[in-house]
């Protein structure tokens, strides 16, 4: 009996010395992944970011990259704010034509005969900006804008190409056309250049100490959105995580400058289609800015209505789900959010080849207004939130 006892213990005492190197090799194991598992965040966070803005033209993807540079760069230098100063003339010279064109287009008449003096000597200069803004010339941009004529034709700016900054430039042309003028940020970020071919920028963001500290680097690459452009993105593709798209919510009353048959609007929510099942970005996160909410709430209160274009937003207006919605800026913004989510859920086309299942991409979507730096440092702040969130899912941490 005391045999057996004594073989019993002895097999106890093996036995929970067996369970306590298991447990000390699991707790090893255990700690050996885990430090793997930072080392590999670690070497994530060390991979540059690269992240591809698209959209339209004129929806803002120019604007982003210039409240990258003011955001997370150094901004601009004096020297650097005088390079912008021909191309700003020449945002001010664009409207001002277009103007003067479109009033005999339209059939508008002037207010004066003073203004249809300014209006002819505008016309004799052509479509490239004076070099220089002498007295002469700005009287007479000061004589047209303050025109009533010219105030209606702008009224009616969604039935010809007029630049969004037209408003802003020339109610703060008497700044502007001071001699010793240096172009503000919002001055910068106000004027627009036609992108042609890919731009890029780098910058880098802080990581948050939680996260273990330092800077991620961002390459942020710019495209043309033309029609003509568009050829050039797939360029551009490769090793994408991330496609920032830009949606003017503004342009639902307008039309293409190089077709003026196809609405703005429908031609982004088109465009948005082929990005979104496009088989060489599945693997890419989708982040969607509805821009430009400050324009087109402008729109909606002076009288213009997205109803008038797109018939289906009465239907949505008395959905279940426009009943908590406050007012038609509010049914407008989420009617084209809900565009955007429609084309997310249709059936893929071409699957890409690694088969991946698109019913479970998430897409992100934030109202902007891309000239706003506050709001535009806000929504940057929660895409690099989500992007880290992306890269821990990926080393197994979350």
């Amino acid at each position: 009996m005391k045999l057996r006892m004594l073989r019993c213990l002895r097999h106890s005492k093996t036995h929970t010395h067996d369970l306590e190197s298991t447990a000390v090799a699991a707790t090893a194991n255990t700690a050996e992944q885990i430090k793997q598992q930072c080392n590999d965040m670690q070497k994530k966070f060390q991979e540059p970011i690269k992240i591809l803005l698209l959209g339209t033209a004129e929806s803002g993807k120019t604007t982003i990259i210039k409240q990258m540079r003011i955001l997370h760069i150094n901004g601009y230098t004096n020297d650097e704010r005088r390079d912008q100063i021909p191309e700003i003339y020449q945002n001010i010279h664009e409207s001002v034509y277009q103007l003067v064109q479109h009033m005999t287009i339209l059939g508008l008449e002037y207010q004066s005969c003073a203004s249809r003096n300014s209006a002819a000597y505008i016309m004799s200069l052509g479509e490239t900006a004076p070099e220089y803004m002498d007295e002469e010339y700005c009287d007479h941009v000061m004589t047209l804008w303050n025109d009533l004529g010219i105030r209606t034709c702008f009224g009616r700016s969604n039935e010809f190409p007029l630049l969004d900054s037209t408003k802003y430039f020339l109610d703060n042309f008497e700044r502007i056309s001071d001699y010793d003028y240096i172009p503000s940020t919002e001055d910068i970020l106000h004027s627009r250049k036609v992108t042609t071919g890919i731009h890029k920028i780098t910058f880098r963001v802080k990581i948050p100490k939680t996260l273990g500290g330092g800077e991620q680097e961002f390459r942020m690459y710019d495209v043309g959105g033309q029609r003509d452009q568009r050829n050039k993105w797939i360029q551009a593709f490769e090793g994408i995580q991330a496609v920032l798209f830009l949606i003017s919510c503004a342009d639902f009353d307008q039309s293409l400058r190089e077709d003026p048959l196809q609405n703005r609007l429908q031609e982004a929510l088109n465009l948005f289609r082929g990005v979104w099942q496009n088989r060489f970005l599945a693997s890419a996160g989708i982040i969607v800015f509805l821009n430009k909410q400050d324009i087109m709430e402008r729109k909606i209160r002076t009288g213009t209505h997205i109803v008038d274009y797109f018939p289906e937003f009465e239907e949505f207006c008395n959905s279940p789900q426009a009943e908590n919605y406050f007012d038609e800026c509010d049914w407008t913004k989420k009617f084209i959010k809900q565009k955007l989510i429609d084309i997310t859920q249709e059936p893929v086309k071409r699957p890409s080849r690694n088969k991946m299942d698109y019913s479970k991409r998430e897409c992100y979507y934030h109202f902007t207004v891309a000239t706003d730096t506050s709001c535009i440092r806000k929504v940057f702040n929660d895409v690099h939130q989500m992007i880290l969130h992306e890269h821990m899912s990926n080393v197994a941490l979350l």
